[in-house]
């Protein structure tokens, strides 16, 4: 398949891919709370799993460097920022105005470490889409990212910061036209809302709809204006297994990739929809998860794999690190081997558990609905939108300057970077001994003419919040409904604390730990 002239080598075998690897060994330490489902410690098994099984060798290892306040204002409110980089469980009685404005709470709370964590999860996200534009790898891997639901100025559904947001516009800098998929079981709504109404980033979500949160994600959200079409939305229902997910997922991607041929891929990899999840209802298998990374890699496409939900912990470090695997093109045995969280693993002892015999509530006559409209949606779209591509801005260059510095750095490879630093610590494969590379990125300004030009879309996605506080009956002011009209509400609007970002059809007061309480 034409893809644009951005295929990569495959290799003679048409198996291996160069994969640069993002881990923290901090991650693992923050902690959301007692009884709370999402928990960090899931990067700590998986990195441990991904060490035993040796795929640690195969892969460029790194240390991401913390993503600094000036990188999270390409997406997100100034205040917002401001917020999360004062806010600590100490002060935060001080700050309970602006926690019900920012939406910080019972889903979302206040922990120690808080902003180090989004600094964390979402310099390896950018970091990712760095390395990629430069051509360093063909497939980047950031588990600790894949935080959807983060919206300009609030937090949702256990995310602050929208790592994937500002992995997109990093990656808008080189490419054209960059597609987001996501198989998270909840809807990718922070993610959508971003790019609702452009056509330089085309949004796949697959995923649980009806009473379940966020409640946004209708089939009929197709995106807006310039956008409309580059919205896709795959509604599904419970129990759905590997066989009824592959007949949409494939055919629905495959003319995804032939008409919009994206210079880039960004695949949230979200393992909240596997099998016995502990907030999901999906049936899938590790390798029917799995099967989405395999195809979405088939293609030849600069890849960036980011984590997401999941909250059955044994196997979410099952999945990520198969799909690990997946994208090196290594094989690994079912077998798990011995490793310092063996026990979370019994009795199976396996990487693969077998799915369970629930019922699968989608039918054969709703998923060839649901298919035949998206791929009448898709028939709809002119094949890859010309974009005036001179108006990009500059790219991130890596400094050559330093490396000759490398080894005089031996022995403080393991210190923790500063904020304000643009240094990398890159892990070469004995990263477990903690001998690093270092490696310096930093931004250059080739044309003031240019340097604009993130702005400009910074701006257009500012402009994708609609504003529906003076017209309920039309989600545009003026517009007439259609259904083509964006369904957000005004809740990412800078200084409103609505905080329901639900569609104007579908709307829900359900958080994720409400689902954890009626299972």
């Amino acid at each position: 398949m034409d893809t644009s002239g951005n295929s990569l080598p495959s290799g003679s075998d048409g198996s291996k891919r160069k994969v640069c690897y993002f881990y923290d060994s901090e991650v693992g330490n923050y902690y959301y709370g007692q009884g709370h489902p999402m928990k960090p410690h899931r990067m700590r098994m998986t990195h441990a799993l991904l060490t035993q099984y040796g795929l640690l060798d195969h892969m460029h290892v790194l240390k991401p460097n913390p993503a600094r306040e000036k990188d999270l204002c390409r997406f997100h409110a100034d205040d917002y920022v401001y917020f999360l980089r004062r806010v600590t469980p100490d002060s935060q009685q001080e700050l309970l105005k602006h926690l019900k404005r920012f939406n910080v709470g019972e889903d979302c709370p206040v922990f120690d470490g808080l902003y180090s964590f989004c600094q964390t999860y979402t310099g390896g996200s950018i970091g990712g889409a760095v390395k990629l534009n430069h051509g360093h790898c063909d497939i980047a891997i950031n588990w600790s990212g894949g935080l959807h639901h983060a919206k300009k100025c609030e937090a949702s559904g256990f995310c602050y910061v929208n790592d994937i947001v500002l992995a997109i516009l990093e990656l808008l800098k080189t490419h054209e036209r960059v597609l987001y998929v996501d198989i998270d079981i909840h809807h990718g709504d922070g993610v959508e809302e971003a790019f609702y109404i452009t056509d330089r980033v085309m949004t796949v979500s697959f995923h649980k709809f009806g009473d379940y949160f966020p409640g946004t994600g209708d089939i009929r959200d197709i995106g807006y204006g310039k956008g409309k079409y580059y919205a896709l939305n795959v509604p599904l229902d419970d129990g759905i297994d590997d066989e009824s997910y592959q007949s949409l997922f494939k055919p629905i991607m495959s003319k995804v990739m032939e008409v919009y041929r994206p210079g880039a891929v960004v695949l949230q990899c979200g393992a909240d929809s596997l099998s016995g999840d502990r907030l999901g209802c999906f049936n899938l298998s590790v390798k029917g998860h799995a099967e989405c990374v395999r195809f979405m890699r088939s293609f030849n496409v600069p890849l960036l794999l980011l984590g997401g939900g999941g909250y059955t912990i044994r196997n979410v470090a099952r999945c990520w690190c198969y799909e690990t695997s997946v994208a090196l093109g290594v094989e690994i045995e079912d077998k798990m081997p011995q490793n310092e969280y063996i026990d979370y693993f019994g009795p199976e002892y396996t990487l693969h558990v077998a799915p369970s015999n629930m019922e699968n509530k989608n039918s054969r006559e709703m998923l060839d609905g649901i298919r035949a409209k998206l791929l009448d949606y898709l028939s709809k779209l002119q094949h890859a939108p010309s974009v005036q591509f001179q108006d990009n801005p500059p790219e991130t260059q890596f400094s050559e300057e330093n490396e000759d510095e490398d080894n005089k750095d031996e022995d403080n490879k393991d210190e923790r970077i500063v904020v304000d630093s643009d240094v990398n610590l890159d892990y070469e494969s004995n990263a477990a001994t903690g001998k690093a590379k270092m490696e310096i990125v930093e931004p250059e300004a080739k044309d003031q003419n240019d340097v604009m030009a993130i702005d400009e879309l910074a701006r257009e996605v500012e402009s994708t919040v609609i504003d529906t506080k003076n017209s309920k009956d039309s989600t545009v002011a003026g517009e007439a409904d259609g259904d083509d009209a964006p369904v957000y509400q005004d809740s990412n609007v800078a200084g409103e604390a609505d905080g329901d970002d639900a569609p104007a059809h579908h709307v829900t007061e359900k958080s994720p730990i409400d689902e954890m309480d009626q299972l």
